[in-house]
């Protein structure tokens, strides 16, 4: 009697542990799930190293964490449509027939390239403070009154072609660690460098709200990786010997910033 009342403690033990693990683990319909990537160089994963030859200039890197959501995972099906230099026109052009009424998992990143990030970075690098200054201002404007329009059209897209599927869309990381001492650009033209990043990942996380979409924010991982930061970089300095890679997350930065963030929005 008392074998039986033990075995029938145990199973009951074990039955409650495996219904308190199925509940705690919500990632165990990942692997259940269709994915398909979208996005511009940060989702491709420019500057992240081992491109894919199949993906020709727009640069998708094995290490970007789209990638390495489908290693680690192991969805049901994958595929990464992002591209280096997309904006959010190339997204509605090229990349939403990817998608399909069977896709359950989007990720996207675009935005940056529609307020001209590369040539603003250009402007800071290669002029003065004042023109810096001054072009990130009118980003900030262009961003203010456009973004939102073309945010919420490449998210009504998504919406009309996965209409099942969870999206997350994924921010920009702040390119400096302000307050240290630090070559290069004015601590003026950084500061409003921030600036700019911080009001675009503001507006995009605003119309992803507004779209019912996950705004998986990546600033505040990178703080301490940043340029100019003590510690690690997870970003690219200027490169003057691969310019494409500059100011893009290396390895690190995709693996250590960028992935376990989208993984937790992912669910």
């Amino acid at each position: 009697m008392r074998r039986s009342r033990l075995a029938t403690l145990a199973l009951t033990l074990a039955a409650s542990f495996g219904i308190t693990l199925t509940l705690a683990a919500p990632a165990q319909a990942a692997p259940a799930d269709r994915y398909v990537a979208l996005g511009d160089s940060y989702a491709s994963g420019v500057g992240a190293d081992s491109y894919t030859s199949e993906s020709g200039s727009c640069l998708r890197s094995n290490n970007a964490y789209p990638a390495l959501y489908n290693t680690n995972i192991r969805p049901a099906s994958y595929r990464s449509v992002a591209c280096s230099g997309a904006t959010t026109t190339d997204v509605i052009n090229n990349q939403l027939s990817a998608l399909s009424s069977t896709t359950t998992l989007v990720s996207v990143t675009i935005g940056g390239n529609d307020v001209g990030f590369a040539s603003i970075m250009s402007t800071c690098v290669l002029q003065g403070e004042a023109q810096c200054v001054a072009a990130i201002q009118a980003a900030e404007d262009k961003a203010r009154t456009q973004l939102p329009g073309k945010l919420a059209t490449v998210y009504n897209g998504i919406r009309s072609r996965a209409p099942s599927a969870r999206v997350v869309v994924v921010g920009y990381p702040v390119f400096y660690q302000l307050g240290t001492v630090c070559v290069g650009l004015s601590a003026t033209s950084r500061a409003k460098i921030n600036e700019g990043i911080n009001l675009v990942d503001d507006i995009t996380r605003t119309a992803a709200t507004s779209a019912g979409f996950t705004f998986a924010d990546v600033r505040s991982i990178f703080v301490g990786h940043q340029l100019c930061s003590y510690g690690t970089k997870w970003l690219h300095a200027l490169n003057v010997l691969n310019l494409t890679v500059s100011y893009h997350p290396t390895a690190a930065g995709q693996s250590g910033g960028y992935y376990p963030v989208f993984r937790s929005a992912a669910g």
